[in-house]
């Protein structure tokens, strides 16, 4: 393999970096040539700062891309980067997307806009009920949804959108082919099967960490011009990802089976904060003017969001209260 094609599986490896540093580097090298002469002291000069943790070697680090890059060849893995054309257009306004995205199946379609559909892994009946009907209408109507294949709500609505005969995508807190749980293993197939795709920023291999989950959830709202909260408990990974949507400008809502439900403390307090509460699919395609098919008649390109919230929290304050949220 040229060792040019490697430059960005490099940055990506890169140990200790904050995902703003590595876009800086990739931004100025895309030779891997250029960047393998480096040391780990060239790479804190150029970024302004030491990086912790045990010491490295550019070689290593080029040693880890090659292995990826071998890994992805055998696994039917494939990867795109944020300088290609190919990379999906919504992650680039995130303020720190993934350098390099892995993915099994089809990219998707960057002309049709995709809903997320999150909530609790352990959802009342109803609310599961909702998600899997939601996510079937809008596929029915052209749309496709990105959500994380967790148990729950999550595995509810890749369900329903492939009932609904879309391409559903699935946005993993591991590598594409570290499939987690184990039990949602069919529904990932099926994803693949009915041209969907699964995505990561992890390269092959990777297994699931608990610090990854809300990493991951950045990108499942990222994908999306808005974010469907079905059912959250008060300590919840969705709520993390609603606040990535609000401070990426998406639209947020709240499905009204999980505001009353025992299940849905934390969706109530979006309610309450000032969220939007939808009843199915049609008040989305009202919404964003869309008719059948997905086809906008007025679109507009990017959500502006439609949430008053106050974002002082912000995302730190969300990161740092994960560590307390059962998965």
């Amino acid at each position: 393999m040229d060792i040019n094609t490697l430059v960005d599986l490099m940055i990506a490896r890169l140990p200790g970096l904050k995902g703003c540093e590595r876009i800086a580097l990739q931004r100025k090298f895309d030779k891997a040539a250029d960047l393998s002469i480096l040391s780990k002291k060239d790479v804190e000069v150029l970024i302004g700062r030491p990086l912790k943790g045990a010491p490295w070697t550019m070689e290593e680090v080029l040693a880890d891309a090659e292995r990826d890059a071998v890994a992805a060849q055998k696994g039917g893995i494939r990867w795109v980067s944020l300088r290609q054309e190919e990379y999906p257009p919504l992650l680039r306004e995130m303020p720190d997307p993934p350098v390099v995205l892995f993915y099994r199946g089809v990219l998707p379609n960057p002309e049709k806009p995709l809903v997320a559909v999150v909530g609790t892994r352990k959802p009342s009946a109803v609310a599961a009920q909702r998600a899997f009907k939601l996510a079937k209408e809008l596929g029915e109507s052209g749309l496709s949804v990105v959500s994380g294949l967790a148990l729950g709500i999550d595995a509810m609505a890749h369900r329903g959108n492939i009932e609904g005969k879309a391409a559903t995508i699935a946005v993993l807190g591991s590598a594409p082919d570290c499939v987690y749980p184990a039990t949602n293993r069919g529904i990932a197939r099926r994803i693949l099967e009915t041209g969907g795709a699964i995505l990561s920023e992890y390269p092959p291999g990777t297994m699931p960490a608990k610090w990854r989950f809300p990493a991951r959830n950045r990108i499942v709202s990222g994908l999306a011009r808005g974010v469907v909260i079905v059912e959250a408990p008060v300590k919840s990974g969705a709520l993390i990802t609603a606040q990535f949507a609000l401070d990426q400008c998406r639209d947020v809502w709240v499905d009204s089976a999980g505001v009353s439900s025992p299940c849905g403390a934390g969706t109530a307090r979006l309610v309450e904060d000032g969220c939007r509460v939808i009843d199915s699919s049609l008040d989305i395609l009202s919404e964003w003017n869309i008719g059948g098919n997905g086809i906008h008649h007025h679109a507009r390109i990017s959500s502006v969001g439609n949430v008053p919230f106050d974002k002082g929290a912000g995302l730190a304050s969300s990161l740092a209260e994960y560590l307390d949220i059962t998965l």
